[in-house]
């Protein structure tokens, strides 16, 4: 079959330095998955960029061809003039950028964004165009299509709005579908059904796909093909099956090494007891209150329900669950960040402490010690350092505001702080854009620790990062705690990471606690519908073991609560199972 997209000896660069791509060839058939694999900087998102023609406006392409059409009807883009490319763009090929954020308009509504996409290329009417987005809404996981058809960009998670540009990607079917890191924030179980309804629209319309990814488990449930680069140059390529069974170069076989997977589990290990709690949750719930529509009552969004979570010093808490299942909101509770609702609960006990503190209830001089005892690692390495403030700013300014210490004990303390995670003293002097994306990281987490905290929250602090850099971080954190004993509240949507960090794993969906336990229980015997659909849905870089797509679909789709897990069964009277001990489940039959 004649390729619809053909790459010839691409090389890209930027002023009069080496290229940054450099001689990549590829091809992808209709209905065919391209896979390009690499850690970040490796040059796969400005070699697709080079397809639309969308690349930096200082970047030069060096040489190479890119030819894209059917057959008896294939065009040399790169010589094609603006006018037709508009034309191409969005309406014969499309792209899913990997930072939704700053894809998407803050100023206008997710629906109209999306509908633009059908009235500028299928001539569609306002109506027609709606129904269209609504149903595609649905289909990329969204539980109420409605609301986030009306919503901004700022009013949904990450998670949300990268399935906002899922949704605009594909809703127009287009011939070829180029994917940068599409599922890259999104939990497990999205990822399958994602990945699942990309695999029916092929089946559907014969669409090629590029995948661009660090993710060697979705690579095995998707490509047919393998494309392996490093530092701009093409290290190995061929089908999927030979790449993954049976890598050739060094590079591929480390890639594959440090890809996180779900252990297998032969026995679960006895309960342990803690009494010495830094954090304890009892009862916390969160109730928002969101704009209808047009002469519509308010709506009220229950963000937690009854959460109880109890976090042993010198210990780590896993919180796992899909976007907006409440996880970050537990987070920004426990920090004093978010006012829960009456009659929560939230404990804290600092060291040489009497009595543990309610966070909600303390004076002036608590809160201050508080502060400097709790820290935050956020999800975003980009957007949570300052792109005006030099590294030994951003690492100085929390001490100057809880007033430690002198200029120079300041300086110094931010120099210790940078070779504890890795990073050279000689970078103070740099901005974050000078840094990469694990490199960024490194130093969020440079910054939580200045203060000497004994509560880290780390929010997703590997969803972002390739799976090398993934692995260096979750190294990195395991260091500090066994160095200074801190405990981490760990939220994630990644349980292979998971299973490698955490002491205690705790499940939540729609704002409910279903199932609590330590990881290898939790594994071994998982109790809840959606905890076996969070295991199955975990892609392994292993052709043996595919995504159970049915399992998948049957878990996120039950219930969370008590009454409606029944109701989902069809039976009133509960069928109780045996549950190990230290197992809890809020919810089974």
């Amino acid at each position: 079959m004649t390729p619809l997209l053909d790459v010839a000896d691409l090389s890209i660069g930027f002023g009069t330095a080496q290229p940054v791509v450099q001689r990549v060839s590829f091809s992808v058939r209709p209905g065919e998955t391209l896979a390009l694999v690499g850690e970040s900087g490796s040059g796969k998102t400005l070699t697709c960029r080079s397809v639309l023609r969308i690349l930096p406006g200082s970047a030069q392409l060096r040489s190479g061809s890119i030819r894209f059409g059917r057959e008896g009807a294939v065009q040399d883009l790169l010589s094609l003039p603006e006018r037709k490319m508009r034309s191409i763009r969005g309406n014969h090929i499309s792209m899913i950028f990997q930072e939704p954020m700053r894809s998407l308009s803050p100023l206008h509504r997710i629906g109209n964004q999306v509908t633009e996409v059908l009235k500028l290329h299928r001539s569609k009417s306002g109506s027609d165009a709606r129904k269209q987005v609504l149903e595609t809404f649905e289909q990329v996981g969204f539980a109420d299509p409605e609301r986030v058809f009306r919503a901004y960009p700022f009013e949904l998670s990450g998670g949300m709005r990268q399935r906002a540009m899922i949704a605009m990607a594909m809703v127009a079917k287009p011939d070829l579908l180029i994917a940068d890191e599409p599922t890259t924030a999104l939990d497990v179980t999205t990822q399958a059904q994602v990945l699942g309804l990309i695999k029916d629209l092929q089946r559907a319309t014969g669409m090629a796909v590029i995948l661009v990814t660090h993710d060697l488990g979705v690579v095995a449930n998707m490509a047919e093909k393998v494309v392996v680069m490093n530092k701009g140059r093409v290290m190995e390529s061929g089908p999927a099956a030979a790449v993954l069974s049976a890598p050739q170069h060094g590079y591929t076989r480390r890639l594959i090494a440090a890809a996180p997977m779900i252990p297998q589990v032969a026995a679960p290990s006895a309960p342990q007891m803690h009494d010495d709690l830094i954090l304890d949750m009892q009862g916390v719930s969160k109730t928002y209150q969101m704009r209808g529509g047009a002469w519509k009552a308010p709506v009220h969004v229950h963000a937690c329900i009854d959460v109880n979570l109890s976090l042993p010093r010198g210990r780590t808490l896993a919180v796992v669950g899909e976007s907006g299942s409440g996880k970050t909101t537990c987070a920004r509770i426990a920090l004093g960040a978010e006012k829960p609702d009456a009659g929560s609960r939230v404990l804290f006990r600092g060291k040489g402490s009497d009595a543990p503190l309610p966070v909600h209830a303390m004076d002036r001089a608590q809160r201050t010690q508080f502060q400097r005892s709790a820290q935050m690692v956020f999800q975003d390495p980009y957007s949570s350092l300052s792109p005006r403030m030099r590294i030994q700013e951003a690492l100085t300014e929390p001490m100057e505001i809880h007033g430690l210490g002198t200029r120079a004990d300041r300086r110094e303390k931010a120099a210790e702080m940078l070779r504890w995670v890795g990073l050279s003293p000689d970078m103070l002097g740099r901005f974050p854009h000078a840094f990469s994306g694990g490199q960024r990281q490194r130093l969020s987490i440079a910054r939580a620790l200045t203060l000497d905290p004994q509560l880290l929250v780390c929010d997703e602090p590997t969803s972002a990062l390739d799976v090398s850099v993934q692995d260096q971080i979750l190294t990195l954190l395991e260091d500090i705690q066994a160095r200074m004993g801190l405990s981490y509240l760990f939220i994630s949507h990644d349980l292979a990471v998971v299973s490698r960090i955490a002491d205690e794993v705790a499940v939540m969906r729609q704002g409910v606690i279903v199932e609590q336990a330590p990881p290898d229980t939790l594994f071994y015997s998982p109790q809840h519908p959606y905890t076996k659909a969070l295991i199955a849905a975990q892609p392994e870089p292993d052709l043996s073991r595919p995504i159970d797509l049915a399992l998948v679909a049957r878990g996120a789709g039950a219930p969370a609560t008590w009454p409606e897990m029944f109701r989902f069964v069809g039976t009133d009277a509960p069928a109780l199972t045996e549950v190990s001990p230290g197992h809890q489940v809020r919810c089974h039959v």
